[in-house]
């Protein structure tokens, strides 16, 4: 070991001559890989479908699109359709349904909208008054002949539609003839090499036709959302980071309290985001909700390691050492630590790679690469660029304006940070004992914490913060209609549907038993499943679909009952006829819903009951799908959100495990390699666990749960809060000798290294809980959660830090006397 260490102190002590005695070139080669680096930040890629990103890979998630591409959607359409959205206290009215047709006849008489049909109230009903207008134009000259009480008779005459009922609100009366809302849904004949842009462009079209009409309408569709989930993360970024830049800029000044010295702190956190950037582009990682936190993050220890480095270069030269031997001296005793730093936060930050979900596996990369990028620019490049501008000021009489240290022993901070010291200085197990007590109780605590994932996490609140809608230009941000029309989709048209799972079915239909195969399973189904009056399942199929045509029409009834070989209405035999005979029936447009056309493939939705938790439905349509004789699986929103949750939560609990496995090992190794001391490698994670247990407490407390993005900070808390406790005991040992008194290198560390500590934490600790201004919630609980993640690490680092300090110098003491005497004997 001693060996190695030699090579590691010479190694350093090499680096740390490079940079004092070339700084110039040092610079210049950084410059280069920026200008490298800064190409590739053209090259990053926006990721707007978030919920898209979470279950690519899902077998839920591919059962559903199967669903969705063989048996359509109810509301969405897909890629080549636009909804209308109509709203009003009666969309029904002569008037209203005018205004629909004006909206659709505008965009038919557009070629670059594409339009191919329309199918909504007004058009049925102009169709119902007259069968010949097939145009909007026509069918709007139909309603304008029209007296409101035709419209009205008309309306009540087609309440027996299903058609028409299935496109207005829940609220629907016939007697009435009134509706608060309908659905409209404009098709477009597009070409095969029409892209996402493109419906982007035609729907934001539509859209603008929309708002021109007085009639409150809505534009819905994959164009529209893709937009505006690009727009939340260019709007928080927006909104964000010019607070994150104001707020970092007011601490720093009191941090560097040089105009100069702030520049240079200020372009070296630049050029990290430009190389973490660059390096995004040409890894072709998108850049998703998720990532707008990295840059913060990186910025949050940057700025660390900037008023450290600083703090300590002056320190030295405030003793009247010469510039050089002071960053040298700096640089000896920091860049070792800067390591480990780096080290243990590449394994806090990167343990997310470990996660199935590859948003949280992109963040992990992005956010570990950015620390190695954060230790080189403020390692290397920042001791240079100060050695060389204060060279430029001494050659032309410059002064700093400030040189002195944030803190000193004789100060106000430095006597309230050396306070914990003094007082475990008698009785330093009985602190550590009642820390560890309140943080198992915290970790007890917090273990209740919930799990979740949302879209609406994602989505920006229908109603925004009123700092998001007084934002000046260029903040300003888009207008958002997304929620807003998802939320009258789930009050208006959703209030009678039940919750359901989908047990998305392949197999041979036509074979005799196939119908009988299906119904059996539902006779024994799991408790969320089994909600009929007698314990049995509700659900909708091919099966209820023949069933109900049965006892509407006597023939099609026949049909079945010669084909039903055990009388329990469910034919058995020659049900490739059954389903054409269905088929070409009036119900034929329900029975595509169920069974595709190759009768190959199946879906069949369940209702379950109400008071199920996701959990146990998801677990329960799992089970069920499995007693299936075909190959099934369950999907549907319960079932895919409840594989994601469960997701989440593994990837919160590997990457906190595998982050403080490796840092403890890394911890134990370097100390025992530079130090020969491998309990200091346990005494810098003491503290750092009981953060986060206290981390995890706060989020149970504040009713915030593990989500895509918070379910990373347990790990990136290990990153963040290991950087406070390796400063602190890198200087304590520096000042520390065995046999000497621990306490007053311990005051002398926490007045020196402990303001630079206080600059660090309060300057990132609010510069990153600006995250909380973000749009979108699942930023918002993020950014607060980095802030107090900071503040307890740096908490701990000052309370928890200095009795286990002084514990292990007893030890440490003990040991060396012991050694000693075995010497001696």
């Amino acid at each position: 070991m001693t060996a190695l260490n030699e090579r590691i102190e010479k190694a350093t002590e090499r680096l740390s001559e490079t940079i004092v005695s070339r700084p110039k070139a040092v610079v210049v080669a950084f410059l280069l890989v920026t200008a490298v680096l800064a190409a590739g930040v053209p090259l990053v890629e926006t990721e707007t479908d978030m919920t898209e990103a979470f279950t690519d890979d899902l077998e839920e998630q591919q059962a559903y699109d199967a669903i969705e591409a063989e048996f359509g959607t109810s509301f969405m359409g897909d890629e080549e359709s636009t909804q209308l959205i109509h709203r009003g206290s009666d969309v029904l009215t002569r008037q209203e349904l005018l205004a629909s047709l004006t909206v659709l006849e505008e965009i038919d008489s557009d070629p670059e909208l594409r339009a191919a049909s329309a199918d909504g109230p007004a058009p049925i009903v102009a169709q119902a008054l007259d069968e010949n207008a097939q145009t909007p134009a026509q069918q709007r000259r139909v309603l304008e002949d029209a007296t409101e009480r035709q419209v009205r008779e008309t309306v009540r005459a087609l309440s027996d539609n299903p058609g028409f009922v299935g496109v207005l609100a829940d609220d629907f009366n016939e007697n009435e003839a009134t509706a608060s809302a309908s659905i409209t849904v404009v098709s477009h004949d597009v070409p095969s090499e029409f892209g996402q842009e493109d419906l982007t462009d035609l729907q934001l079209e539509v859209q603008s036709v929309a708002e021109d009409e007085s009639a409150e309408i809505l534009v819905f569709g994959e164009g529209i959302m893709f937009d505006e989930f690009e727009n939340v993360i260019v709007d928080s970024l927006a909104i964000v980071m010019p607070v994150v830049v104001l707020l970092m800029l007011a601490f720093l000044v009191a941090a560097y309290r040089d105009p100069i010295d702030l520049a240079l702190g200020l372009f070296s956190l630049l050029l990290t985001v430009i190389w973490t950037f660059g390096f995004l582009g040409y890894a072709g990682i998108p850049f998703d909700q998720q990532l707008i936190a990295v840059p913060v993050l990186l910025l949050a220890v940057g700025v660390d390691f900037g008023i450290h480095i600083i703090n300590r270069y002056r320190e030295e030269t405030i003793q009247g050492y010469e510039p050089l031997a002071a960053m040298q001296t700096a640089n000896n005793q920091l860049l070792v630590a800067f390591v480990i730093v780096t080290v243990t936060s590449v394994f806090g930050f990167g343990a997310n790679v470990v996660s199935d979900l590859e948003p949280i596996q992109n963040m992990g990369i992005a956010s570990a690469i950015g620390m190695v990028f954060t230790f080189l620019i403020f390692g290397i490049l920042l001791p240079s660029l100060k050695l060389i501008v204060d060279d430029v000021r001494e050659q032309y009489g410059v002064r700093e304006f400030n040189a002195t240290p944030i803190a000193s022993e004789e100060s106000s901070l430095g006597r309230i940070l050396t306070f914990p010291a003094k007082a475990s200085e008698y009785a330093p197990t009985i602190f550590v004992v009642v820390l560890l007590v309140g943080g198992a109780g915290m970790g007890v605590y917090g273990a209740g914490v919930d799990t979740s994932f949302d879209e609406e996490d994602f989505l920006p609140p229908e109603e925004q913060e009123w700092y998001v809608e007084s934002a000046p230009e260029p903040f300003a941000p888009s207008e958002y209609t997304f929620t807003e029309t998802i939320n009258t989709l789930e009050e208006r048209f959703d209030a009678n549907q039940d919750e359901t799972v989908t047990v998305y079915v392949e197999g041979p239909f036509e074979e005799d038993h196939a119908l009988e195969a299906l119904h059996r399973v539902n006779e024994d189904p799991p408790d969320s499943l089994a909600v009929a009056s007698g314990g049995e399942t509700d659900e909708q199929s091919i099966i209820t679909v023949i069933q109900a045509y049965a006892r509407q029409d006597e023939e099609f009834a026949a049909l079945v009952d010669r084909n039903d070989r055990n009388g329990d209405g469910i034919p058995n035999r020659n049900l490739d006829r059954v389903y054409d005979e269905l088929f070409a029936s009036p119900a034929g447009h329900q029975a595509e819903q169920y069974l595709t056309d190759d009768r190959r493939s199946a879906q069949i939705e369940y209702v379950i009951d109400s008071s199920a938790s996701q959990e146990d439905a998801a677990e329960d349509g799992a089970a069920f799908a499995d007693e299936f004789r075909y190959s099934a699986t369950a999907t549907g929103d319960i079932v895919i959100f409840d594989a994601i949750t469960e997701m989440i939560f593994d990837s919160a609990i590997q990457g906190l495990l595998l982050a403080l496995g490796l840092s403890a090992v890394f911890l134990v190794m370097i100390y025992t390699i530079l130090e020969g001391r491998p309990l200091l490698g346990v005494v810098n994670l003491f503290p750092i666990a009981i953060a986060v247990a206290f981390l995890i407490g706060t989020m149970r407390f504040l009713g915030m749960p593990l989500n895509a993005l918070t379910a990373t900070i347990l790990a990136i808390s290990i990153g963040l809060g290991i950087a406070y406790t390796v400063h602190t005991t890198a200087r304590f040992i520096d000042e520390y000798d065995v046999g000497d008194d621990p306490v007053d290198p311990l005051t002398t560390t926490l007045s020196g290294t402990g303001g630079a500590l206080t600059g660090s934490m309060l300057t990132t600790s609010l510069g990153t809980g600006a995250l909380a201004l973000a749009i979108t919630p699942v930023l918002g609980d993020f950014g607060m959660l980095m802030a107090s993640s900071v503040f307890y690490s740096f908490v701990a680092s000052v309370v928890a830090l200095p009795p286990a300090l002084l514990l292990w110098s007893k030890f440490a003491s003990a040991d060396g006397r012991l050694r000693k005497w075995l010497y001696s004997r």
